[in-house]
């Protein structure tokens, strides 16, 4: 079942149901799967841990799309709003092909801050079409107020839980495809050899097939999981409600959980068009402060689906 909302975003109904999040292959089963990274980036993810039965309690519309550029230029132009690499005039990060990441003290992959950036120019070209990038979850937030306050209906980012649940969508592999990195060239936007070239000091990373775009692809390029989703892995990072803890899976309740009560960095998920196949899988978690914008990362949005009320006592 399918809705559309006034800004043409279709949304997916997700029905409840029972899963396992987390957890992590064997250490050497992971060295074999991937086997030009260091061990350490294996035993390194203690954030990924215990593996834990979660039970979405409530069906919930995920949006079958990343939002795209279009829907979010027609958001800004309706209500107003200055995204916040705008409004803090800082700008936002952004591909330059003069830029060489060897020479800058962290060694980022983008150019910025700088105020030539922003989702509406991330330093490549990108259609209407496209996942919207270089926004904050901030922004992410004031999407969703925006849209419950003109529509009536709660729309909110997902749980990290609805999340990884809905990327699954049944499944238990590393990837919905299975267990092969090799397979994301077909099924997803991620580092390939159409990308790589781009930044050879990371060239030995890229999958050895070919997704068919550089940088960021129209939304629904590749085929949707089992729930009817599109992009739950890469093309864009996604925002997610949730703040970031080390050991919170160890402690997560088992009804529909909500994350930390507070923190310092919001949790992302599932990768980009510039992401590792290691770290595109669907139990990856990644983390940035709320202010944080990057030409990979965007976000998806739910719209609850609002619960009958009891009838009144005669």
């Amino acid at each position: 079942m399918t809705w559309i909302n006034s800004l043409g975003m279709v949304f997916v109904q997700v029905p409840a149901g029972t899963f396992w999040m987390g957890g992590l292959p064997s250490v050497e089963t992971l060295a074999q799967t991937y086997p030009l990274l260091e061990t350490k980036r294996f035993t390194e993810l203690v954030d990924e841990v215990p593996a834990h039965e979660v039970h979405i309690s409530q069906a919930f519309y995920l949006g079958q799309h990343e939002v795209t550029v279009g829907q979010f230029r027609r958001f800004v132009e309706a209500s107003g709003y200055q995204p916040e690499p705008e409004a803090d005039g800082t700008g936002g990060y952004g591909y330059n092909p003069q830029y060489d990441p060897a020479t800058t003290r962290r060694g980022d992959a983008f150019e910025g801050r700088a105020l030539q950036y922003s989702w509406r120019n991330p330093g490549f070209a990108q259609g209407a079409d496209h996942p919207v990038v270089n926004v904050t979850w901030n922004d992410a937030q004031a999407l969703a107020r925006w849209l419950s306050r003109t529509e009536g209906h709660h729309y909110r980012l997902p749980t990290e839980a609805e999340w990884e649940y809905a990327c699954r969508a049944g499944t238990r592999t590393l990837y919905p495809h299975g267990n092969d990195p090799q397979g994301l060239a077909m099924a997803a936007n991620t580092f390939d050899q159409k990308t790589a070239p781009l930044w050879p000091r990371w060239q030995q990373h890229a999958l050895k097939g070919n997704d068919g775009h550089v940088f960021t692809a129209p939304v629904g390029s590749y085929a949707p999981n089992a729930f009817g989703l599109h992009d739950m892995l890469g093309n864009a990072w996604e925002w997610v409600a949730d703040w970031h803890g080390d050991n919170y899976y160890a402690t997560s309740p088992r009804n529909d959980p909500q994350g930390p009560d507070d923190g310092n960095v919001r949790v992302r998920r599932g990768g980009s068009w510039h992401t590792w196949p290691f770290y595109a899988r669907c139990g990856y978690r990644n983390w940035n402060t709320p202010q944080t914008r990057y030409p990979l990362v965007g976000m998806r949005l739910v719209r609850e689906i609002a619960q009958p009320q009891p009838p009144l006592p005669d």
